[in-house]
């Protein structure tokens, strides 16, 4: 993958958080706008505010100064034509598309080679725009997602293929839950997630709406230059991310010891054939049930591993989880997404419950920690009344349940479909 570097000569690109002159211009205004010292000690931004060292190091490095009355004013937002004349000089970042016109037609003059730098350089797609950039806008989280995932896919293939393989995955923050997110963005914001770029804000929403501020700018320079330099397949959440959204689940990358059931512990009679541990085979597809009360598919399946922190915890840890939440006997967590179809007049969720005999994949309860809240997880308390009945016919929700690891306890999963193959994959540790 080619390294990418910043390149020195972005130092003047945002004066005071403004650039409606052009660059020729700053030092004639520099009285009016700012800035008389690149010293990063600035009376709004704390020792503990938290982007109080990316801030340090962009004002070192010339990309930001503070303002004359000893502020940096890290809230402020950055507008379209500032990030985008950014991103044009990415120094190493690779040219896909020389010779593109941006063809926007409301940019200044001193903006215009720096957004058709930042187009050719594949963080810019004139295409979904309507000739016109809305330049002085302040950039959104979202728009800002989508400029740096897009980015990331002109760096390396593998980051392409990325951004595709997550169209139907879950991605960690409130809006995809509550149905707020935008199709057109929600691919990007979850390759930066995945990655560590972005992430969401402390009511868990990723906040596509919201501008883009200047201690978030500051902050995304740097994460994005290392970023560039890895490959995804170095970041776990990113895989994650990929695994659901390609498959359903993310169990071969949070617990690869299950395996698909050996043939040797089925009946020679069986038609070995039909099994399978892949799990696009039964995403979505009705699947056998021990009691007629209702259809039943499963969308999406996550495990949890709640033994481990830092860049080994799952990134679905914070959306089902509670700090410290934790399982005897070794056993991991275990959330499944379901999609029930009542065929009777009425069910309840006992009823639901004893559809699946899986202590791992089972619809009667769903998961109770204060996250789901958080994150406005549907819930099957969402769609039930005074005991239990359900108040809709066709129920969509999280349970819980645990995928154990120990051979004491059983680590096995098996699911069938209603076309006969059978999904059973047992651990080997």
């Amino acid at each position: 993958m080619r390294k990418v570097m910043v390149s020195t000569m972005a130092a003047a690109i945002l004066v005071g958080g403004c650039m409606a002159t052009p660059p020729s211009q700053v030092k004639a205004t520099a009285t009016n706008n700012a800035m008389s010292s690149t010293n990063s000690s600035f009376k709004d931004v704390p020792a503990t505010h938290w982007a109080v060292a990316a801030i340090a190091s962009a004002v070192q490095d010339g990309y930001f100064k503070g303002y004359t009355d000893g502020t940096f004013k890290p809230n402020a937002p950055v507008t379209k034509a500032e990030m985008a004349t950014i991103l044009g000089r990415l120094s190493e970042q690779p040219v896909v598309a020389a010779g593109a016109n941006s063809d926007f037609s409301d940019l200044l003059d001193w903006a215009k080679d720096g957004v058709q730098a930042a187009v050719e350089k594949g963080f810019i797609d004139p295409a979904k725009y309507a000739g016109t950039l809305n330049a002085k806008a302040a950039l959104t989280r979202g728009e800002m997602a989508t400029w740096l995932a897009q980015g990331l896919a002109a760096v390396s293939p593998d980051y392409k293929q990325a951004l595709s393989d997550v169209t139907d995955t879950v991605i960690p923050a409130k809006e995809y839950f509550t149905g707020k997110m935008s199709a057109d963005q929600k691919n990007a914001v979850a390759v930066t997630m995945g990655t560590g770029l972005m992430s969401v804000g402390s009511d868990k929403n990723f906040g596509t709406d919201r501008t883009t501020t200047r201690a978030e700018v500051a902050t995304l320079l740097a994460r994005y230059t290392a970023v560039a330099k890895k490959q995804p397949s170095e970041f776990q959440g990113l895989e994650e991310l990929r695994a659901v959204g390609l498959t359903g689940t993310n169990i071969k990358v949070i617990a690869p010891s299950y395996v698909k059931q050996p043939q040797e512990s089925w009946p020679e009679s069986f038609d070995y054939n039909k099994v399978t541990d892949d799990f696009t085979k039964v995403r979505n597809k009705e699947l056998v049930t021990d009691t007629d009360y209702a259809t039943l598919k499963v969308r999406n399946w996550i495990v949890v591993n709640p033994y481990v922190k830092g860049d080994q915890r799952s990134i679905y840890y914070p959306v089902f989880l509670d700090n410290g939440d934790t399982l005897n006997n070794g056993a991991y967590y275990s959330f499944t997404e379901f999609d029930l179809n009542v065929k009777m007049t009425s069910m309840n969720q006992l009823q639901a419950g004893s559809l699946l005999s899986s202590s791992t994949i089972n619809p009667l309860k769903s998961p109770t920690s204060k996250a789901v809240l958080e994150y406005s997880l549907p819930l099957i308390n969402d769609f039930t009344k005074s005991r239990g009945v359900f108040t809709v016919k066709n129920p969509i929700y999280w349970s819980r349940g645990l995928l154990q690891l120990d051979k004491a306890h059983q680590p096995f999963v098996r699911l069938k479909t209603k076309d006969g193959l059978d999904f059973a994959i047992l651990s080997i540790n």
